[in-house]
């Protein structure tokens, strides 16, 4: 009896031994690219004084695995409600005293994404708002999610911080880590992450809206190339309709300092009334009108459209560029005292950096007019100034152009810009030092 138990015993563990050894050599045998690595889902947590807004990016394939709803640009409009029901369900923050948020989803759209080691693939977007019940803190939460992961247990969920303004994280500087939500594979279960932002601070916001208001005006080209093509014909007198000879230096930065002033009083009055208003302004005439103010400063330089009258112009024009700047307030949804200590970090951030550009282009401004090749100069540069504006209303107006794109990118090296405008300050303070004891060949008749 005991041969044929052997064999049969014998047989199974051959069978055995195949049914080991082929799936094995077949994975042992594959290709990296054969693991094909999914995509992770991303959530970005934009923290304000009394809720929390986060943008959950999912890949569309392990969304419909996990939740059962199948989403494209044909169904999602009629699956809205499923979608936003899903998510509800399966988002659970929580107070440090265990009480739970209240949990909000918005705007759902699709887009397309690509994550290193996965290439393109279609993502669902959706914005949610979580509000914490009365006394709790929202820089100090428990962030419970399993939107895709519950069903997907090889998924992996990226959680950071987008903005932060009690923190000083404004103005789309990157995003801040907070932590991986994904399976314990020795529980099987998925911890909830737990949230610790820190303390902020109105300080720590204030000096965040400083920079930023620096950073803006340094590369907002549009900008500072306003208040430059009117500074400079400032130290030129028009007569006839031309400009022909020049003011004394005293009159010249007389000029200089009102335009300068009212350009700031102009954009700051903007500003201030848009953002405390609240106001609500389409982008793209506000962006247009800056365009044409440009155009407008640059014919100036070549004759003279409203001699004398530049300060007055500047504060009209300023308006407009002070409009742009609140666009940047609008987007960070801040509370009435938040707005007020950014208005006032934001706005001082621009006119100091707006000082320091016009202190290092005062010297070279003086200069250029007393140079013999004045004339080709200027209108050297009020006509590239011209072709730019031209550019930026054409691409404001929905006719994008190369031209716009190339003024655009200037904004991108502000450390070069500064750096020029440094030399070519030491260029002229050195030439005036050493043709100050010489009498020039060719007396410019000063006004």
């Amino acid at each position: 009896m005991t041969g044929p138990r052997n064999w049969l015993t014998t047989a199974l563990r051959r069978v055995a031994g195949i049914a080991i050894a082929v799936p094995a050599a077949l994975l042992i045998g594959a290709s990296p690219a054969a693991a094909h690595p999914m995509p992770h889902s991303v959530v970005q947590l934009d923290v304000y004084e009394h809720s929390v807004s986060a943008r959950l990016e999912l890949p569309v394939d392990e969304f419909t695995r996990a939740a059962g709803i199948d989403v494209s640009e044909k169904t999602l409009t009629a699956r809205t409600g499923a979608v936003r029901a899903y998510l509800v369900t399966h988002l659970h923050p929580t107070a440090t005293d265990g009480r739970t948020w209240q949990v909000a989803v918005g705007r759902l759209t699709l887009s397309r994404a690509v994550q290193t080691g996965t290439g393109e693939y279609r993502e669902l977007v959706a914005q949610a708002v979580l509000t914490p019940p009365a006394g709790a803190d929202v820089r100090h939460f428990t962030f419970g999610y399993d939107v895709i992961v519950h069903q997907v247990v090889t998924h992996t969920v990226l959680v950071a911080v987008r903005q932060d303004w009690a923190a000083g994280q404004v103005g789309g500087e990157g995003t801040t880590q907070v932590g991986t939500i994904r399976v314990d594979t020795r529980t099987m279960k998925i911890p909830a992450l737990k949230v610790d932002l820190g303390t902020g601070s109105a300080w720590r916001g204030f000096v965040a809206m400083l920079r930023l208001g620096g950073d803006h005006i340094l590369t907002g080209t549009d900008h500072l190339l306003f208040l430059l093509i009117l500074l400079l014909p400032a130290p030129l007198a028009a007569t006839g309709g031309r400009w022909n000879g020049l003011v004394s230096p005293r009159k010249a930065l007389a000029r200089i300092g009102r335009i300068t002033l009212a350009f700031t009083a102009g954009h700051s009055a903007a500003l201030a009334a848009t953002a405390f208003g609240r106001l609500d302004l389409p982008a793209r005439p506000v962006e247009a009108f800056i365009a044409a103010s440009i155009l407008v400063g640059a014919i100036h330089a070549v004759r003279p459209l409203f001699p004398g009258r530049e300060a007055l112009v500047a504060g009209v024009f300023g308006l407009g560029h002070g409009m742009a700047f609140s666009f940047v307030l609008a987007e960070m949804r801040l509370t009435t005292g938040q707005l007020a200590t950014s208005l006032l970090g934001f706005n001082l951030g621009i006119e100091l950096v707006q000082l320091l550009l016009v202190c290092l282009a005062l010297p070279s401004l003086l200069v250029l007019a007393r140079l013999p090749g004045r004339p080709a100069l200027r209108l050297t540069g009020a006509v590239l100034t011209g072709i730019a504006a031209v550019g930026w209303l054409a691409d404001r107006l929905g006719l994008a152009n190369p031209v716009a794109r190339a003024a655009d990118s200037a904004g991108s090296h502000p450390t070069l810009l500064l750096a020029v405008l440094a030399a070519t300050a030491v260029a002229a303070t050195a030439w005036t030092l050493l043709t100050r004891r010489r009498a020039p060949a060719d007396p410019v008749p000063v006004v």
